[in-house]
């Protein structure tokens, strides 16, 4: 093998499971281009996966990749990206899967930056990666068992350093809402699962025990000093604490920054250990922060927990780490965690609803205490089957078909007396969520009905004739395919909107809805986002203004953003660093960072502005890909109307708050005529086709997407048209300079 750069490990494994056959490959073409982790996933489906196949055809495949940060000692550099092809929603589109956990750093330490997964097993199977020893193994003795026994049995087997990445009974049955579980509650959604039941693969096993070569150690060490005692926040990167302390010039009740005195890890092993009030400029407190259990919970989880924890190189720790005896007398496990949606699911998407249709009741136990009894169990469940929620829809879903009688009409009677809805609204014993949660599992739609709702809102609306839930507020939709929103209208109004329109499934999109919620004034952030994207690119919450260039250049940016992070491979739950907590540097961030550690680990010199240009040409290949396997309105694959047919937004955004106008304050609603403007001037500023949303071949070209070009205009899709990138770019390097006196990077 040839030596390795700085960063990448400069190899990419394949496993055919059909043949057998495993060979490595060099990614050094890919590098500079597509940088990693979604780059280089989605530049293999691109290449190698036609339009025309099926998610469970064969010929698809399964991409990991990770970036040249992950394993080098940058601070929240630990997640990792899959690509496939969607389970759940229409046509032959790729989504991206990203998890947190050590897979990435650990596929990095076995000395490859990516693994594609090609063909079929004969029989169940895993794929164990030992450095440079791969193998296909049998899973036989695995196959039927949840992703907790096959974790613990692969690392009994293989050592309790291996990172395992497993499937449980949704994947192995194909249920289109099936995930992977690595580090036992980091979940790859989307369908992955599925994708890997499908190829009979029940893990991906990694050992790595070599090193991540990087350019300038003392440089990455000194940047991450710096950032994380003067530059980085909490939970989302919000950078002030929830409650009034001495130190903090404000305080907001929403912000993640949760910790304060008397508020403990009640739990902890060897006693209680207190939060305190953690203060910007000291490192080793910075784990604290976060109390997220009781952020998501609310206050009688705190009894529950015993610590926060979380991805490789995290300072953060937002993963929470809760024991409820509770659960692990209905369940067998001892204890939950986990960072997002799983983790409350029941208090945060189902109880509300039915609160709001005044069909739940507590009958006499604290909100609270119930709540966590409910939330872990769900957690614990899904978390074990593999079951994937899309964003919590599963949860709303699962509560409009039970309060309109929907399920009463479809499933049989005595199915739902086992279900006993009757103990879950009023407030009772909720261990009947594990009858209902296997059967959804379980994907046996003609004797176990309520599994349907395992297919997403395109499947079961359609067949129990349903489709005006995509059109209910409640629903939370966001885009007729079958995808909820991810910080949506409510955060920045079209900005937020125009996002979610853009991938194949939600966008787990980041970046605005941090500096959203932030915790900072608002007359504070309208100045800081003027000297980012222009005056006009944020209005108050709920008061919002017509659509303009700055907040186009906010959406570009929370975009390209995003798509960056999920190359390189960073965690955009709180990169980027657009604000920060400490006083003495007027709240200001440092959008450079993410240029300085590529420089310092790769040893090549870029800009941010190099960076977000690499971040637009993925996010242009994703959209040239969904071009090749879209359908068009006669069913016909292959379709450049993205504006007509994609990126359709649902009609309840304009229909909600009936009494109230548009652009009035106290409503998020928007306004059909704007939303137009706001989808042309985002495709203007990305160099698409301003009235069809897709890549253009000046574009293209202008991006180093020569081929791309060539393919789609053999198809017969490719517009004239488009601005080249430097002359339609706003310039970002070293934006906020002024502030950032104290960076390694500057004086070195």
């Amino acid at each position: 093998m040839a030596e390795t750069s700085y960063g990448w490990a400069g190899w990419i494994a394949r496993v055919n499971l059909t043949s057998g056959d495993i060979t490595e490959e060099s990614d050094v073409e890919m590098q500079k281009d597509y940088i990693g982790g979604m780059g280089f996933a989605n530049k293999i489906m691109y290449d190698e996966v036609g339009p025309e196949v099926d998610w469970m055809d064969e010929e698809n495949k399964a991409v990991l990749a990770v970036g040249p940060l992950t394993g080098s000692g940058v601070p929240l550099a630990g997640r990792s990206t899959w690509a496939s092809l969607s389970t759940f929603t229409t046509d032959h589109l790729v989504v991206d899967m990203h998890c947190g956990g050590q897979l990435g750093a650990m596929l990095k330490y076995s000395g490859h930056d990516g693994l594609i997964i090609e063909g079929k097993a004969d029989k169940p199977c895993y794929i164990f990666i030992d450095d440079d020893k791969i193998s296909i193994e049998d899973a036989s003795a695995l196959w039927g068992k949840g992703t907790r026994e096959t974790t613990e049995a692969l690392c009994k087997k293989h050592g309790a350093e291996c990172c395992v990445a497993a499937i449980g009974l949704a994947g192995e049955n194909l249920l289109p809402y099936a995930c992977v579980m690595n580090t036992r509650s980091h979940s790859a959604g989307a369908g992955l699962g599925a994708v890997f039941g499908s190829k009979n693969l029940k893990a991906v096993v990694v050992r790595g025990t070599k090193a991540c070569h990087v350019a300038d150690p003392q440089m990455v060490a000194d940047l991450s000093d710096y950032m994380i005692s003067q530059v980085i926040g909490s939970n989302n990167n919000h950078v002030v604490p929830s409650t009034q302390q001495s130190w903090a010039e404000y305080y907001d009740a929403g912000s993640r920054w949760t910790a304060r005195k008397g508020l403990y890890w009640a739990a902890a092993e060897g006693g209680p250990i207190e939060t305190g009030e953690p203060k910007p400029f000291e490192l080793n407190t910075m784990g604290y922060r976060c109390m997220k259990s009781t952020k998501d919970m609310g206050p009688a989880a705190e009894k529950y927990t015993v610590k926060m924890a979380g991805c490789h190189s995290c300072p953060v720790r937002c993963y929470a780490q809760v024991h409820v005896p509770y659960v692990q007398e209905k369940t067998g496990y001892e204890s939950q965690g986990n960072t997002c949606v799983p983790g409350f699911p029941f208090s945060a998407y189902m109880q509300s609803f039915l609160k709001a249709d005044g069909i739940f009741e507590e009958d006499g136990k604290t909100l609270s205490d119930l709540s966590v009894s409910y939330n872990m169990l769900i957690s614990a469940t899904v978390d074990d089957l593999g079951l994937w929620c899309n964003y919590a829809q599963l949860y709303r879903d699962l509560a409009y078909t039970y309060s309109a009688g929907i399920l009463d009409k479809h499933v049989p009677a005595e199915q739902m007396a086992e279900y006993n809805f009757d103990a879950i609204i009023h407030g009772q014993d909720p261990s009947s969520f594990v009858k209902i949660l296997l059967d959804i599992a379980s994907n046996d739609v003609e004797n176990k009905p309520i599994s349907l709702l395992g297919h997403g809102p395109i499947v079961w609306a359609k067949e129990w004739d349903c489709m005006d839930w995509f059109d209910n507020a409640k629903s939370a939709l966001i885009n007729y395919r079958g995808w909820p929103v991810h910080h949506s209208i409510e955060t920045f109004g079209q900005v937020g909107g125009l996002y979610n329109m853009m991938f194949n499934r939600d966008d787990m999109i980041h970046s605005a809805v941090n500096f959203h919620g932030c915790g900072l004034p608002y007359e504070l952030k309208e100045e800081m986002a003027t000297e980012m994207w222009g005056k006009g690119a944020i209005d108050p919450v709920k008061d919002y203004t017509e659509m303009n260039e700055a907040k186009a250049e906010f959406a570009w940016w929370s975009i390209v953003t995003d798509v960056l992070h999920d190359s390189l491979v960073l965690c955009n739950w709180v990169w980027p660093m657009a604000m920060a907590p400490a006083k003495e540097r007027n709240y200001r961030g440092d959008l450079d960072l993410e240029a300085q550690f590529y420089t310092a680990v790769t040893g090549q010199k870029v800009t941010i502005d190099d960076l977000y240009k690499a971040g637009e040409r993925i996010m242009t290949l994703q959209r040239a890909n969904t071009v090749r396997g879209m359908k068009d309105k006669d069913g016909n694959v292959g379709c450049n109307d993205l504006r007509g047919v994609h990126d359709v937004i649902t009609e309840w955004v304009f229909e909600k708050d009936p009494e109230i106008e548009p652009f009035t304050p106290g409503t998020d609603k928007m306004e059909r005529k704007d939303w137009k403007k706001a989808l042309t001037m985002l495709y203007k500023r990305f160099g698409w086709d301003e009235k069809l949303g897709c890549p253009t071949k000046e574009c293209l070209k202008d991006l180093g997407m020569d081929d791309v070009a060539e393919d789609l205009e053999s198809r017969g899709l490719l517009t004239e048209g488009g601005v080249a990138f430097d002359k339609r770019t706003r310039t970002y390097d070293h934006i906020l300079e002024k502030y950032c006196g104290d960076n390694p990077a500057l004086s070195a």
